[in-house]
């Protein structure tokens, strides 16, 4: 357990155990056990240890005693004795138990609980008084040249003032070395290491993979950052730059096998956590998120090509839905539904779930999808896009620094190989999915082991612009919507049709679009970034070319842009086509780059049969100041999201997304559909004999009716008719219904 670079403890540490789960080895699962140890104000220490099958881990309370004694001559009349070796005080009933099953560690805890007060100081510990391993070389080489202990130790304080151990100590490494161990066991220390100046060594917190060039990005398995072994990988590429950023492997199907072994063993622990605790977890990644949102908005810039503006604001529309999972995930309850019979259902979580995530919201659906899923009690595989996974393994990582146990998330990499195994692979429950139309079509083929799929797929959004619509706030809405993230992104105003011709829009909305800046994502001035790619450029240039051929009328051209700083860029500027007819290709197929469809109708009705028509249809707006017209497009429109005079129809993740047609499936992943699609209800109803409802005939019998005031002397009133048996015999049979 590397303890190197720890700083001390929390305030107040609980002195909690390790939360379990499975590791990919031994050494994992002893680091984990070790490094929570130190947050929480005890030091563990290895009790029993079968290296191939069974590690036992205890509490090191620090007491070390020693009871030597004097070599007697084997001459002398006494029998020789040995000196005693030293033994660790381990007393403490704290145990922890990692076992191999299968080709996993799996962790458990047999007593989670100390007889005995945390650390207040790391550093009050033996284990802090060891030496690293420099310092183990140079006793080494001090000792060869003759040096006391005393003189060693001197010298190594010159380098290393806080230095605590003693001549003791030195002496028991002099002994290792002996014995030709140079590699003496110790437990790194717990401060810094400094130099002669007081100033501390330079050190690096990034992990290793992030250090050679290009990066080759690890999958993330049982809390672990584990490199694939597959020799094959993709290269990551910055669409203003054309520079690899960095490497994606293709993850191998005994990879993948142990993400899915390690979510599933983590899921019996998991589930069982208190939802409270799931939820602080949840806030403390919201927090981690928010910490380090510029770190996450840099990344997605680089290896997407949006904006800085467009990526903040998609790290923002991803966070805390999940927080409120306390209230999202209650149940209901019926009480006495028949005699002394209670009924209530709970909401439950799945088990193993899976994610496979896009290009164009490589943070936003991540975070729409696992937060959301592990809150409710599940465990989460994540297949991020393998052009953009920098964000993904950015999540991972704070999800490590919140807390989170090993092998509640998983990420692996891949591309059609990694899909095909996630839809038949029999331990994952329920997959979610956002991508283009043939990839969902082929999810849904392979649907074959009765796992639910959530897909998202290809989606078009639709304004419609009223003659009596405000000038400046629907042109405002228009470019700010129909060219951001470079027109790679789903909740993007496609098309616009003008109702009663577009001459008076057209001119002023070619103005308003001239005035996006085209620049780098990265840069702090851009309004619109490069294209994601070059296959999606060569794509949308051939989509405009075509458009033009067929008849449409190019009013703004924005192939010929140039950016001077980034020549090798992907960049498409904004672009206008209109009369644009639904039979033409730029109609029918997706766009992936900035350019606005204008299209004319004669009436709002003729307008209102574009958007029904068009089976690709997510969202639709109208842009009007007549409450009239808003309201019969509101009621006549065969679609789902209806914006009235804003661009985009959209909710906030704590309400629930209504996709349409085939653009989604039933259920989605925001607000309580996103609670709904990812648990399960369970119903139970029950009946206690001895709660005093339960009779032992049935039915019980009735109470005594109050008598009723005569209306004169000779009939009763009304009430007569309402008078109910004083006894069961009086009664019908009748059964209790459960």
């Amino acid at each position: 357990m590397d303890l190197e670079g720890y700083n001390g403890l929390p305030e107040r540490p609980q002195m909690l155990p390790p939360p379990p789960g499975g590791f990919m080895d031994r050494e994992e699962l002893i680091q984990h056990v070790g490094d929570f140890a130190l947050t929480q104000g005890y030091v563990v220490t290895i009790k029993q240890s079968k290296k191939d099958k069974v590690v036992v881990l205890g509490c090191d309370r620090g007491g070390v005693y020693r009871n030597r004694r004097k070599p007697i001559d084997e001459t002398s009349a006494e029998h020789s004795r040995n000196r005693k070796t030293g033994s660790r005080l381990t007393n403490c009933p704290f145990e922890c138990v990692g076992k191999k099953d299968d080709d996993m560690w799996v962790l458990t805890i047999k007593n989670g609980s100390h007889n005995h007060e945390p650390l207040k100081d790391l550093t009050e510990h033996p284990s802090a008084r060891r030496f690293t391993e420099t310092e183990v070389l140079s006793i080494k080489e001090m000792t060869e040249a003759g040096l006391k202990p005393r003189q060693i130790l001197k010298r190594l304080r010159q380098n290393n003032p806080e230095l605590l151990s003693t001549p003791k100590h030195v002496y028991n490494v002099k002994a290792k070395l002996r014995q030709g161990n140079v590699t003496v066991r110790r437990l790194k220390t717990m401060k810094p290491q400094t130099t002669v100046s007081g100033n501390t060594l330079a050190t690096t917190n990034e992990p290793s993979w992030r250090q050679r060039y290009p990066p080759r990005v690890p999958n993330f398995i049982g809390g672990r950052f584990v490199d694939s072994r597959s020799s094959t990988s993709i290269d990551v590429i910055n669409p203003a730059t054309q520079q690899v950023i960095s490497q994606v492997p293709l993850t191998t199907v005994e990879e993948f096998k142990a993400a899915v072994f390690a979510a599933k063993k983590a899921f019996p622990p998991w589930r069982n956590t208190l939802v409270s605790i799931r939820q602080r977890l949840i806030f403390k990644l919201s927090e981690l998120i928010r910490r380090d949102i510029a770190k996450l908005a840099t990344t997605i810039a680089n290896e997407q090509g949006k904006t800085l503006k467009d990526a903040y604001m998609e790290v923002y529309r991803g966070l805390e839905h999940a927080c409120g999972i306390g209230s999202l995930q209650m149940g209901e309850f019926s009480p006495n539904i028949s005699y002394g019979v209670d009924t209530y259902s709970t909401r439950e979580p799945l088990g193993v779930c899976a994610g496979i995530c896009p290009s164009n919201f490589p943070a936003m659906i991540p975070l729409l999808m696992f937060p959301v899923a592990i809150a409710c009690g599940n465990t989460f595989v994540l297949k991020p896009s393998e052009n953009v996974p920098g964000a993904a393994i950015i999540l991972a990582e704070l999800a490590v620094e919140a807390g989170l146990p090993s092998g509640v998330l998983n990420i692996i990499h891949g591309t059609n190989e990694i899909m095909n195994s996630i839809r038949d692979e029999d331990d994952i429950k329920i997959t979610s999915f956002v991508g283009p139309n043939m990839a969902n079509i082929y999810m849904h083929v392979r649907l074959a082991n009765g796992q639910h799929i959530q897909p998202h797929m290809r989606t078009k959004n639709i304004a419609i612009v009223m003659p009596d619509a405000s000038m400046d706030a629907t042109l405002n809405a228009l470019v700010a919507f129909g060219f951001g993230a470079g027109g790679s992104r789903c909740f993007l105003i496609s098309i616009v049709v003008f109702v009663g011709g577009s001459s008076k829009w057209e001119d002023k909305l070619v103005e308003y679009a001239k005035s996006l800046l085209v620049n780098g994502g990265s840069e702090q001035d851009a309004a619109l970034g490069p294209v994601s790619s070059k296959n999606a450029k060569e794509h949308t240039f051939r989509l405009i070319q075509n458009a033009i051929d067929s008849g449409a009328k190019l009013a703004l051209d924005g192939r010929n842009v140039m950016v001077t700083k980034y020549s090798m860029g992907n960049f498409l500027g904004p672009t206008i086509l209109s009369d644009i007819r639904t039979d033409m290709a730029c109609y029918k197929e997706e766009i992936l780059g900035p350019v606005l469809l204008c299209m004319e109708a004669d009436s709002l009705e003729e307008a209102i049969n574009v958007v029904n028509k068009d089976k690709y249809a997510n969202g639709a707006s109208i842009f009007t100041s007549s409450g009239a017209a808003a309201r019969k497009f509101q009621s006549e429109t065969d679609i789902e999201q209806v914006g009235i005079n804003v661009p985009l129809p959209a909710p906030l993740p704590f309400v629930s997304f209504s996709g349409s047609k085939t653009s989604s499936g039933d259920l989605n992943f925001h607000g309580k559909a996103g609670v709904q699609f990812y648990t399960r209800v369970r119903t139970v109803t029950q009946q206690w004999k001895d709660a005093g409802y339960f009779f032992d005939s049935y039915p019980p019998p009735m109470p005594m009716p109050m008598p009723m005031p005569i209306s004169d002397g000779s009939e009763q009133n009304h009430h007569e008719s309402l008078m109910v048996p004083t006894t069961s015999d009086d009664l019908p049979m009748q059964q209790a219904s459960f």
